[in-house]
């Protein structure tokens, strides 16, 4: 019996080949007179089926590829040589390690000049201001002394004078034991401020006549009596202003001053004695 499988042709496709049968009107292969489909010979010719895949894209690719070696490649313009800026540093310059390390520490050594001069001005402003602080105060301690010194400064109420009574002295024309000490002097002596201070009272007090109270800073009650003319009224003084003329106004037998102590506006004291306590002697 004749075989109906057609054995493999020795010079056949390769194994794994799929070829393009085409059967016969009937449905089935039509064989030749050598036992062979007649279609066989002719399909050993055909394409063998290509599984679709990468396979045309990297022929694309390549076509890509030989067209960019040729001819793409001579339609793109060369880069243009990188010229440098005259004001700029070689690039070949800045890569130098060397070159980059030494420009980290000059910055660095700038960096700490800057700050150490940025700390040097500061000192050097803050001590200024100190002294400045300081000048300041002792100038207003200077200032603050001479105006205790000052308010600590007394003077002489008359300059020209006789001393015609003294503190605690009786008379029959006394009602009391004399309570001041008296300058005796011309009408018109002028009168002075004994010490720095305010003018707390001025006007006619009966027996003392023109009388003239000046209070002290630490109170004390400087009394000015038997003035003929009062100079100044009120206000501050200060030692040695003039602020009245002797008289001979009130219960008097000839022209004087009479001046009273009285500590914190109170009883009289000696003013002799006070004075001398102040480094005055009448």
């Amino acid at each position: 019996m004749a075989s109906t499988h057609t054995p493999a042709h020795p010079a056949g496709p390769a194994a794994g080949t799929q070829l393009l049968d085409h059967p016969g009107p009937d449905g089935t292969e039509s064989l030749g007179a050598d036992g062979f489909a007649p279609e066989v010979e002719a399909n050993r010719h055909r394409m063998p089926r290509q599984t679709r895949g990468a396979s045309p894209l990297l022929g694309v690719t390549a076509v890509a590829a030989t067209l960019g070696a040729t001819g793409f490649a001579s339609a793109t313009p060369a880069a243009a040589p990188a010229v440098a800026a005259p004001d700029e540093t070689p690039v070949t310059l800045a890569a130098d390690p060397g070159l980059a390390l030494a420009a980290r520490i000059q910055q660095q050594a700038d960096s700490q000049r800057t700050a150490a001069e940025e700390s040097a001005r500061l000192q050097a402003a803050q001590e200024a201001e100190a002294k400045a602080a300081a000048k300041e105060a002792d100038a207003k301690r200077a200032a603050e002394e001479a105006e205790r010194a000052k308010a600590a400064a007394l003077t002489l109420p008359v300059k020209d004078y006789n001393l015609s009574a003294h503190y605690g002295q009786s008379a029959r024309y006394w009602a009391h034991l004399h309570t001041g000490l008296d300058f005796a002097a011309d009408t018109g002596t002028p009168v002075y401020a004994v010490g720095q201070g305010t003018i707390t009272s001025a006007g006619w007090s009966g027996a003392y006549g023109y009388r003239i109270v000046e209070t002290l800073p630490d109170g004390t009650e400087i009394w000015y009596c038997h003035l003929s003319s009062i100079i100044k009224g009120s206000g501050k003084v200060a030692p040695g202003d003039q602020i009245g003329k002797v008289g001979a106004t009130g219960n008097v037998t000839g022209p004087h001053l009479h001046l009273e102590v009285r500590p914190d506006g109170g009883a009289p004291v000696d003013p002799e004695t006070w004075l001398e306590q102040r480094g005055l002697t009448p």
